[in-house]
């Protein structure tokens, strides 16, 4: 190899990255950082600049990976609703029992992805709302996602109203995941909330969801009669 090609390969290669490991690393190490600033100063009082300085990249990197800070906030709230539903799909999968042993596994998991760093809540529920279209439409993203892990779950565990009886699945379990997801934003401004009391927030999240399908339970009866 000629000195020509040593050079080459040195300037492809630094710290053992080539070009796209380094890009990926500098795009983590740009998200750790706005996730903790928007977490303690939230999303308004946070800059791009403070992003930069607490990752320890120029502003130039920063542009190369995302076109603004609010889509750098999209990017740290795709991330944190993928760990989520990581985190409760694994649940589902290893849980096993009565409906009820089920939907807490289920439940728990969820309040524990929401709730175990105390960050995550804050940048997902405390911030989101209201910051512009384009997050709010993110927000919807997740939500849906959320509704139909839930219609599945009523699915797989035999627990549909039959046809004819008015009952839509589909909108039942996005108005119970909107209760689900507003009962976590109540809980922060509780004083469960601020010592991180995470046993109130599954308590709360658990017997609402039993009660939606108690609900749905009856009218499916109803309709039976």
């Amino acid at each position: 190899m000629t000195s020509t090609d040593k050079s080459q390969v040195r300037s492809r290669r630094i710290q053992g990255l080539d070009a796209e490991q380094r890009r990926a690393r500098r795009r983590e190490q740009i998200l750790a950082a706005a996730f903790d600033l928007i977490a303690a100063d939230g999303y308004v009082n946070t800059a791009i600049e403070q992003i930069c300085q607490t990752a320890f990249v120029g502003n130039k990197a920063f542009y190369e990976l995302f076109d603004s800070k609010e889509d750098c906030y999209l990017a740290l709230l795709a991330q944190q609703s993928e760990r989520a539903q990581d985190m409760v799909a694994t649940a589902l999968a290893e849980s096993s029992g009565t409906r009820e042993e089920i939907v807490a596994a289920v439940i728990g998991a969820f309040a524990h992805s929401m709730v175990d760093d105390p960050r995550v809540a804050k940048v997902t529920f405390g911030e989101a709302s209201g910051i512009s279209a384009k997050v709010e439409q993110q927000r919807r993203v997740n939500r849906r996602w959320a509704a139909q892990f839930l219609e599945t779950l009523w699915y797989d565990k035999g627990f549909v109203p039959p046809e004819g009886i008015g009952i839509d699945l589909h909108a039942l379990a996005v108005s119970a995941i909107g209760g689900l997801f507003d009962t976590v934003a109540d809980w922060l401004h509780t004083d469960a909330g601020a010592t991180g009391d995470i046993d109130v927030l599954i308590r709360d999240l658990t017997a609402f969801i039993e009660i939606v399908h108690l609900g749905l339970a009856a009218a499916v009866d109803r309709s039976g009669r």
